[in-house]
């Protein structure tokens, strides 16, 4: 099955892992990446992840299928590039985020990853 295949088919949850150029990790929860010719994709706020990109292009991401026993797998990763265009980003997003007021919130980024290397959840 393709990762295309996979993130459309399997649900889950997933993680992000980041680091700063200092080595200081951050974790946040990830909706199910896009796929763009084996290329992981992420719409990412200007939050701590974005930022500790900006300084450090190597992350992890943890997909935890919604399955019974412990299944899913786990990507090591690399920003390649980074995508500002609004109209780009809006196409990938899945839904629409609103901010307090109702207002559609704009300023994310398109994230593009190469894969590294995948190993399951567990073990491996």
């Amino acid at each position: 099955m393709s990762l295309a295949e996979y993130f459309e088919k399997t649900e889950g949850m997933g993680i992000l892992g980041t680091a700063d150029s200092q080595g200081n990790v951050d974790l946040a929860i990830y909706a199910r990446p896009h796929i763009d010719d084996e290329t992981i994709v992420f719409v990412m706020s200007d939050r701590l992840s974005h930022a500790n990109l900006q300084a450090n292009p190597k992350a992890a991401y943890m997909f935890i299928e919604k399955a019974k026993g412990y299944k899913g797998k786990r990507f090591y990763l690399r920003k390649v590039r980074e995508e500002n265009d609004a109209e780009l980003v809006q196409s990938i997003r899945r839904r629409k985020r609103y901010d307090q007021e109702g207002e559609v919130v704009s300023g994310s980024s398109a994230v593009y990853f190469r894969i590294d290397k995948v190993r399951p959840l567990v073990g491996g």
